[in-house]
């Protein structure tokens, strides 16, 4: 069984922000793939399922979102190896996409919950979301939803994504960077 995550907040307010283009790729993900909802108030998350592949959107705010991945994980003895995590990143440009297994949470709280809850050893689709001026600003730039610009090249970029991510199930994390990897997303 593989667990795909994306990470995000829930609500109306972040639906279009940059902490939430996990849940973006995973809305693309459940609809291409035809999945079914089978969210369980345990799981504290939206939970979808394809054969063998579940898709998570945590509903427990970024910080704590180690929750609702180890619930799902634990309750289908999902191995480490077998969940991918998609995520934002201000470290990179925005639009730029990257791969790695495990790693550090580089001050990305979701990633931090989820290293104190089930370990670093997860696959990441870091998606570059680039980062303000200040580090004092943040939190305020995660949290505000993309430019006209960004917006107009996302939805090709959220395809790549979906493309990179489907690839994981078939083939080797090195072929996927070697293939999917960008500096940033040219339409």
């Amino acid at each position: 069984m593989l667990l795909i995550v994306g990470l995000g907040n829930p609500g109306t307010q972040y639906e279009n922000t940059r902490h939430n283009i996990g849940f973006k790729v995973i809305d693309k993900l459940v609809s291409d793939f035809g999945a079914r909802n089978i969210s369980k108030s345990s799981f504290q998350g939206e939970l979808f399922k394809s054969s063998n592949i579940l898709f998570l959107k945590p509903t427990t705010f970024m910080n704590l979102s180690g929750n609702s991945v180890q619930a799902v994980k634990n309750f289908y003895k999902i191995d480490l190896e077998d969940i991918i995590v998609i995520h934002d990143d201000i470290d990179l440009p925005f639009s730029a996409l990257r791969f790695k297994n495990a790693g550090g949470h580089g001050g990305h709280n979701g990633l931090r919950s989820l290293d104190a809850m089930i370990g670093k050893e997860y696959t990441r689709v870091r998606m570059g979301v680039g980062k303000p001026i200040y580090k004092s600003q943040v939190a305020d730039y995660v949290l505000h939803d993309f430019s006209e610009e960004e917006s107009s090249i996302l939805k090709g970029w959220l395809e790549h994504t979906t493309k990179a991510v489907k690839a994981l199930n078939t083939e080797t994390l090195n072929e996927i960077k070697s293939r999917y990897s960008l500096k940033s997303y040219e339409a």
